[in-house]
């Protein structure tokens, strides 16, 4: 299982429902990696795309403890055994968490690969990323050169779990 998200300096991911900043290479990027494949989203993460509605070409399955929420075009899920249960049988390389901050948590012991983008920038923020320097189990294993997007300076990084030996 993959995560994709762009985190700043302080692994900060948004701030008020929104992302921090909207770089256009990170979001193609982000296109090309999701498009055709499997995205696990919260609520909240819906709600901020356009018109709420959910991402074309791509199975959206969202995650919400609201029994009475629906959405046209994506799967409801209520729990994160059930997520798991709708992931039977398909490719991890095709699955992508993409956000907010407690699906991220949720299912970080699951994923294995992590598409990072770091903005050399503190905002603003109240919702954040796991630190994964903190987590011995992960491990930095791609670095982009640096990228900028006006005076913004950030990097694409390649997050890999690194198994118990």
């Amino acid at each position: 299982m993959n995560m994709i998200v762009a985190v700043d300096q302080n692994w900060a991911i948004g701030n008020k429902g929104d992302l921090l900043v909207k770089i256009p290479a990170d979001q193609q990027f982000f296109r090309e990696q999701t498009t055709g494949k499997i995205v696990i989203m919260g609520r909240k993460t819906l709600e901020s795309f356009p018109n709420g509605l959910p991402l074309p070409k791509r199975t959206n399955i969202v995650l919400t403890k609201d029994k009475d929420f629906s959405v046209k075009g994506a799967i409801i899920a209520h729990s994160i055994k059930e997520v798991l249960a709708l992931l039977r049988g398909k490719k991890k390389s095709d699955i992508y968490v993409i956000g907010g901050e407690s699906i991220y948590r949720a299912f970080l012991p699951y994923a294995e690969t992590i598409h990072l983008t770091k903005i050399n920038y503190a905002y603003e923020a109240d919702t954040y990323f796991p630190n994964l320097d903190e987590y011995p189990e992960w491990k930095l294993v791609g670095e982009s050169d640096e990228q900028t997007y006006f005076d913004l300076e950030y990097y694409f990084y390649l997050y890999k779990k690194i198994k118990n030996r």
